[in-house]
């Protein structure tokens, strides 16, 4: 629990692929695929890589004149590139862009997510080849942050952090009330007051003649008290106003 991130530091596709990075086998195929996978960043790749970003979900049309002006406003871009297929030549809607300074790809990175690229929502992240360790490409069935409608959901990086984990144990030992507030207080929210008025107050489950749970609040039980005691003096009544006539 001292070594916990919601940010990924060393890349495990298996972690990758949980909630907490607590799972201990895939989710889907990808991951699998991905845990079997050997993999070696491109030796070939120049630049620093603390200066470089990551942009994805680009548009096919989009091309290196349309990356580079989007991006020239947070900083002075020292060289970029956009991935295209070997054979097709087509994009491959992802490429990377260095800049001369640190600070203007921060600011790239925090201010040029989900901004919009010819009438595309696109995603920047910093360079993750060779600055996290073990790193899986997404082709290979890797990365972090997938998309729902493909089901490849990506945990560990700034768009989906890991949750941190429960210690079951420990919220177990606590001294003090019931499991839910012990729960509750780990996970830093308010304790509940569930002292005897208030579960006094819950709903109260009565049978019903089909055996089925019926629940009805006290004031409603009440209610209907009410109602059958005036329902039976009412017919008191009329009794005896029935026996004095006679």
């Amino acid at each position: 629990m001292t070594q916990w991130s919601a940010v990924a530091t060393t890349y495990d596709p298996l972690k990758a692929g949980s909630i907490d990075g607590t799972d201990d086998e895939p989710h889907d195929r990808a991951i699998a695929r991905a845990m079997g996978a050997k993999y070696k960043p491109n030796k070939n790749v120049v630049g620093d890589p603390e200066c470089t970003v990551f942009v994805g979900r680009l548009s096919p049309n989009t091309d290196e004149e349309m990356l580079g002006r989007h991006f020239k406003s947070y900083g002075k871009i020292k060289r970029f590139r956009l991935v295209r297929d070997i054979v097709t030549g087509f994009s491959r809607c992802y490429g990377f862009i260095e800049f001369y300074d640190r600070e203007d790809a921060y600011n790239a990175q925090r201010d040029g997510d989900k901004t919009i690229l010819d009438e595309k929502e696109i995603y920047v992240d910093f360079e993750c080849g060779r600055t996290l360790k073990s790193w899986i490409p997404r082709r290979l069935g890797g990365g972090i942050c997938g998309k729902k409608e493909s089901g490849q959901l990506r945990f560990g990086g700034k768009n989906k952090p890991f949750k941190r984990p429960f210690n079951i144990n420990s919220i177990q030992n606590q001294e003090g009330t019931t499991f839910r507030e012990r729960l509750q207080a780990a996970e830093g929210g308010e304790q509940i007051d569930r002292d005897r008025s208030y579960r006094s107050d819950r709903a109260r489950v009565r049978e019903d003649r089909h055996g089925e749970g019926r629940y009805e609040s006290r004031s409603t039980c009440r209610g209907r008290r009410s109602r059958s005691r005036d329902r039976h003096y009412r017919k008191k009544d009329r009794r005896s106003r029935s026996r004095e006539r006679r």
